[in-house]
């Protein structure tokens, strides 16, 4: 079958097109016909640094979407044929698939394969984000970095959802915050200086929740945007710089909290956990509640274009690899 690999790190032109052997299921695993996979920043970072790479060669790819090929012992609920959502701890960039079948869920019904690529990150990411982990409550005002990408396009819609008062947003672009205007936001400010847009929109308030995964002098920011007994969930450090060491002097004096959360971590340590976050999350889209835009889609065998482009950070929605189709 046809797989991208790489076996060095560096730029999108490490990504190559490899014959390697179809994966037969495990004890507790699934085999998937994958017919979409998503591409996250965390596989360009996987490629660039070594993000969660454990050796060379390498396959990347942490979602997928298609048809159970094969049934692995002890797996339960599950069945060939079965049209489904995956969330992978890497190799999802290939025609087969092999998952734990913890993290493996049924397409709800009307939800189509291409869709199906988006759900099992984006969707549990931000329903655990904004609910298990950032507690929203109805009436309280929230603060979404990257609010034009996979994530924050459809926090936005969530957080509408949940009853928040307002939604602010922060993007790179001005061309993405007319995007990101789409879905949800009252308000999206443009580049690293927000904390002053932020107290000018709340009446020097700040804001009841925020979320990040840029981190550095991002992070910091976003404190600063809070308002008294505010929250912040870190998810991620995509400007990658040294972690904040946070303390009394920048929690006490305002009663701030700050907590973490990862899709990934989670899928390893509970699954469990995560399955619940899922079923919950993916009703949202079933019902039509959700959009989950995708703004570019490239054949499988073309992945490096994909990073190409999501390194350059003007994407917008989500990226898709085409493996199979519908």
């Amino acid at each position: 079958m046809r797989a991208i690999e790489f076996g060095e790190f560096g730029g999108p032109e490490v990504l190559q097109v490899t014959e390697v052997p179809v994966p037969e299921p495990g004890p507790g695993e699934v085999t998937i016909d994958v017919a979409y996979t998503g591409v996250n920043f965390a596989d360009t970072k996987a490629r660039a640094d070594g993000y969660r790479v454990p050796s060379l060669p390498f396959r990347p790819g942490l979602e997928v979407s298609g048809r159970i090929r094969a049934v692995g012992a002890g797996v339960e609920g599950l069945l060939a044929g079965q049209q489904v959502a995956a969330l992978t701890p890497h190799s999802g960039y290939a025609e087969v698939v092999a998952a734990p079948a913890a993290t493996v869920f049924a397409l709800p019904e009307g939800v189509p394969l291409r869709t199906g690529a988006t759900l099992p990150t984006v969707l549990p990411s931000v329903y655990g984000l904004l609910h298990e982990v950032g507690r929203l409550r109805a009436g309280e005002t929230v603060l979404i970095q990257g609010a034009a990408g996979g994530i924050g396009t459809v926090a936005g819609q969530l957080a509408r959802i949940g009853g928040a008062a307002a939604v602010y947003g922060v993007v790179s672009r001005p061309e993405k915050a007319e995007e990101a205007l789409k879905y949800g936001y009252d308000k999206v400010f443009v580049g690293d200086d927000f904390t002053a847009d932020v107290r000018l929109a709340t009446g020097g308030r700040g804001v009841d929740l925020a979320l990040d995964p840029v981190g550095g002098e991002t992070l910091r920011r976003s404190l600063e945007s809070l308002a008294l007994f505010g929250r912040l969930v870190s998810f991620g450090n995509a400007g990658g710089a040294a972690p904040w060491q946070l303390g009394q002097p920048e929690l006490y004096p305002r009663g701030l909290s700050v907590a973490g959360f990862s899709i990934l971590t989670l899928a390893e340590n509970e699954p469990e956990a995560l399955r619940a976050i899922a079923d919950k999350a993916f009703l949202l889209v079933a019902g039509g509640t959700v959009e989950l835009p995708v703004t570019a889609e490239f054949p499988l065998e073309e992945a490096a274009e994909a990073h190409r482009l999501m390194d350059t950070r003007t994407t917008t929605g989500k990226l898709l690899l085409r493996v199979a189709g519908e």
